[in-house]
């Protein structure tokens, strides 16, 4: 666990374990906060997405590529502050900062697992050894808690409801938001966009084709029924998570004596020893899925590929099980799928297909758009 000094000295809701007293409250608060304004995500969405695709319309026509990740990077946060709190963070004393001061925030916070490129002393000295001083963020964070507990105001009021201080309703709206949320969106987005794009034109055709078609029987609108009728996106979705998950590294300590099964053997782990998983090394199982490290985005279409969503664990938890009070299980797991299937439509109601270029960042992938072909049909 990063240093509390990192999230107003408090331990957030990801760091405490089900059995804590405060695990349950802040669990509710944060399903509450995923659902009080669930009537404003579509259109919130596709606005604040909408701008993204113009902006990058601009930018090719200007110098004929598009940095994806930089754009998405303010969008989502924008339509997180606007789509679940109502306010606008570059309305704000925030104005466009957001998304740098909370990029380096999270750093912080993730030193120990990453690789910037450097040689691997300088990193294991200075990153995988040693705490980042909180320190040097402080100000940044501050400037984020400033900002939640003015804009989270009433969410932070069923927070008091529940029986949570408010200062620490505002951390754990704020870790969720900006690291859980935004982060995830941050990695998620770019990674969907670059396996799609090496996709190719034919799967494109084949989502636009469901997309455009779908919501033509829905009035013309994106509605919840018209994303119900898309289960090929869906399935595109579910494909990316599985074979690049967002948060790829899991630790937790054993409450009990347990054997952890393969398929082949078992092994005896103890009482308060400390595991590690790697999720992909489950979700690219051969044995599990065929043709594990293709992009097959139909891969879950149909009841055969239903059967296999119990062995996407993206969310901490199968895809087939509902986050619980009582349970680790991501608390957005089901909005994460909605937005990533909001991203796909408003992609294909706009373009036929595109191109990208794909390269490596810190934090998932580095995507750039080289072509946006607009939609004819």
């Amino acid at each position: 666990m990063p240093s509390t000094d990192l999230t107003g000295g408090y331990r957030v809701l990801s760091y405490l374990d089900p059995s804590e007293p405060n695990h349950a409250p802040l669990k509710t608060l944060l399903f509450y906060l995923l659902s009080h304004r669930r009537q404003q995500v579509i259109p919130k969405f596709r606005e604040v997405y909408g701008d993204l695709f113009g902006l990058m319309e601009n930018d090719l026509a200007r110098v004929g590529k598009a940095n994806f990740g930089v754009h998405n990077d303010a969008a989502a946060f924008g339509f997180l502050c606007q789509g679940l709190l109502g306010r606008d963070p570059a309305k704000s004393a925030l104005g466009r900062d957001g998304p740098k001061l909370i990029t380096k925030w999270v750093l912080f916070q993730l030193s120990p697992l990453l690789s910037l490129g450097l040689p691997t002393l300088v990193e294991d000295t200075l990153l995988h050894s040693l705490r980042l001083p909180p320190a040097l963020v402080k100000k940044d964070y501050d400037r984020l808690a400033d900002f939640f507990r003015d804009a989270a105001k009433a969410v932070v009021d069923e927070g008091e409801r529940l029986g949570i201080a408010r200062e620490e309703a505002v951390h754990n709206i704020l870790f969720a938001l900006c690291f859980n949320s935004f982060g995830g969106m941050k990695i998620l987005f770019p990674t969907l966009v670059k396996w799609l794009g090496r996709a190719g034109a034919r799967v494109h055709g084949r989502l636009a084709t469901e997309v455009r078609g779908a919501v033509r029987d829905n009035g013309g609108e994106v509605t919840m029924k018209a994303l119900a009728e898309m289960p090929l996106v869906k399935s595109a979705v579910y494909e990316a998570l599985r074979i690049e998950p967002p948060v790829a590294m899991q630790y937790g300590r054993a409450k009990r004596d347990m054997v952890v099964e393969s398929h082949d053997y078992g092994y005896e782990v103890r009482e308060g020893e400390m595991l590690f998983g790697y999720q992909p090394m489950a979700t690219k199982d051969p044995r599990v899925f065929a043709r594990p490290e293709e992009y097959v985005p139909d891969r879950f279409l149909g009841e055969d590929g239903a059967r296999l969503l119990r062995h996407v664990v993206w969310s901490n938890g199968p895809e087939t099980a509902a986050p619980t009070l009582h349970d680790k299980q991501c608390a957005g797991k089901d909005f994460v799928v909605l937005v990533a299937r909001l991203l796909l439509v408003e992609l294909f109601l706009r373009y036929d297909s595109f191109d990208v270029e794909v390269g490596t960042s810190t934090l998932g992938s580095s995507v750039t758009v080289t072509s946006l072909k607009k939609a004819t049909f």
